[in-house]
C-alpha cells in the first residue's frame, strides 16, 4: 500500500526497559541495526499494525508491553534513489511512519526473533537513548531523531537527558508544538 505521494505507511516500535534503555537490533546477515518497523495493511490501524509488527520481529505479544504514546503525525524519510525500485509500480520513494513508545513488562527471555518464517533480526541489545542517532543508516537519522525528541518526555517526565551524539538538540518536556514542531 503506498499512498498518492509514493509513501508507504508504517510503523515504528521503540521498546523501552526499566532502566530507561532502548531495544536495538540487527538485521539478518547485515552490520545494520534499527528499531522494529514494518509496513501497515489496508485493513489495519497503524494501532494493529504495530501490534502485529511487534509480535512478528519481537516475538511479544501486547500484554507483554505498555503502550506509553505515539507520535502526534505521520513521519516522513524518502529512500536514497538507488533503493528505489523503478520496474514495480507504485514507486515507492519513501515511508511514513507513526511511531510507538512502549515499556517492556516481561522477562528477556521472552523476546524470540525468529517467530515468523522470514525473520527481520538476528541478534539485539539495549542502549542508551540517544545510542541510535549515531548507529541507523543516514537515510533514517531525521525521523529517528523526530521520534525520539517528540516521544523523550514520556520516558523522561523530570528532564530529557543531553544528546550524546549531538545530532539532535534535546527538548524538554512540553517544548513541542502540536504536530512536533519546535519552536
Amino acid at each position: 500500500m503506498i499512498d498518492h505521494d509514493g509513501f508507504r505507511p508504517n510503523v515504528g516500535i521503540i521498546l523501552s526497559n526499566d532502566q530507561r534503555r532502548l531495544f536495538w537490533a540487527r538485521r539478518v546477515g547485515q552490520n545494520a541495526w534499527q528499531f522494529p518497523q514494518g509496513g501497515i495493511r489496508s485493513d489495519e490501524t497503524p494501532l494493529e499494525a504495530m501490534y502485529r509488527e511487534l509480535e512478528e520481529e519481537v516475538g511479544l505479544r501486547s500484554c507483554q508491553v505498555t503502550v506509553l504514546g505515539c507520535t502526534r503525525g505521520w513521519l516522513r524519510y524518502r529512500l536514497p534513489k538507488r533503493f528505489i525500485r523503478r520496474h514495480c509500480g507504485p514507486i515507492c520513494i519513501g515511508q511514513k511512519q507513526v511511531w510507538y513508545m512502549l515499556r517492556v513488562d516481561c522477562e528477556e527471555g521472552a523476546f524470540c526473533l525468529d517467530r515468523s518464517e522470514k525473520p527481520e533480526f538476528d541478534a539485539w541489545r539495549w542502549v542508551r537513548y540517544w545510542y541510535p542517532l549515531r548507529e541507523v543508516v543516514y537515510f533514517k537519522r531525521r525521523v529517528y531523531e523526530q521520534a525520539l525528541s517528540e516521544l523523550a518526555p514520556l520516558l523522561y517526565p523530570e528532564g530529557v537527558p543531553g544528546v550524546e551524539s549531538g545530532l539532535a538538540q534535546p527538548q524538554p518536556a512540553g517544548a513541542l508544538l502540536s504536530g512536533g514542531r519546535r519552536r
